[in-house]
């Protein structure tokens, strides 16, 4: 089957100054690190797209608008399931003395965890206080499926994807250690960041050589590349397919590198006011977002 192709490069989704109204569309500045320069209330210009992310007849438009709000480069709505890989850097098995995965380890996100660039992380009382219960960051690369995907080989794995985009996996480890299933720790309302930008696969051949940072009040805690992934991308979608179909919208966060909080001496946990910051290269950008504990006075946004 042949390759998606797609008639954009990098696609954001945002509501327009100029209409109130939510659009998608390509940045006009295609180096233009758009979800930093949201935070930072720059001005960003985007050529609208005709249709949706998923229509292969979505072209660029010559009509440009102004980003009023910046949001994830898709909809809950456009999410069918979101699934996420477990230990899938060889670093990080190191670094919480795990042994790497024989087979990838596989959970799932409820679609109300899922949020948007500059969106508040939200820390529910369940997962507090957050010294106690270790409150985390995660950088991951992110894959979107574009078609319908069902027992696909490692070669064709790629044909399948729509592009790339970041999350940051926010979990919460005396949750996630009390049991062998992770989806509760990682699961809740609000808490995992998804953007900012969508890069069309053509634009990222390889995939396994996307450098990836996670920065927590100004300190970076995590540098890493997709080079060092346990199981690529191919591998990733291919093992996915297996007797199951990827539909298009599907959503898979594939593991994150070394440097996470709760394996540092002192543990590092996420906490009120505090910011935070996921950044992918080739095109993908910085994916900020505030840390709000329920309960707490707000962080400013």
């Amino acid at each position: 089957m042949a390759p998606i192709s797609t008639q954009w490069t990098r696609l954001i989704r945002f509501v327009a100054a100029e209409t109130a109204q939510i659009h998608i569309g390509q940045p006009v500045d295609p180096r233009l690190d758009v979800g930093l320069a949201a935070w930072n209330k720059q001005t960003i210009r985007a050529y609208e797209l005709s249709g949706s992310a998923f229509d292969p007849a979505s072209h660029v438009t010559s009509t440009i608008l102004t980003v009023e709000k910046l949001l994830s480069p898709l909809s809950r709505e456009e999410m069918k399931v979101v699934r996420c890989l477990g230990l899938n850097y060889s670093d990080h098995a190191a670094e919480t003395k795990m042994a790497k995965p024989a087979a990838p380890i596989l959970f799932y996100k409820p679609l109300a965890s899922m949020i948007g660039p500059n969106a508040p992380i939200f820390i529910p009382k369940v997962a507090q206080p957050v010294e106690e219960h270790l409150s985390d960051y995660e950088v991951e690369l992110t894959i979107v499926i574009g078609k319908a995907a069902k027992n696909v080989s490692e070669a064709d794995a790629l044909d399948y994807v729509l592009g790339y985009t970041g999350a940051n996996d926010v979990s919460f480890r005396k949750h996630q250690l009390t049991t062998s299933q992770w989806g509760f720790s990682k699961g809740f309302d609000n808490t995992t960041p998804l953007g900012p930008v969508l890069v069309s696969h053509n634009a990222i051949p390889n995939p396994q050589e996307i450098p990836l940072t996670c920065t927590l009040n100004g300190q970076v805690l995590q540098d890493g590349n997709t080079n060092d992934q346990i199981f690529n991308v191919r591998q990733t979608v291919s093992f996915l397919s297996q007797g199951t179909t990827l539909e298009p919208g599907s959503v898979i966060l594939t593991g994150t590198p070394k440097g996470v909080g709760f394996a540092r001496k002192p543990a590092i946990v996420l906490k009120n006011g505090d910011d935070c910051r996921v950044w992918l290269g080739h095109g993908i950008g910085t994916l900020i977002n505030p840390v709000i504990e329920e309960g707490h006075h707000q962080a400013k946004l």
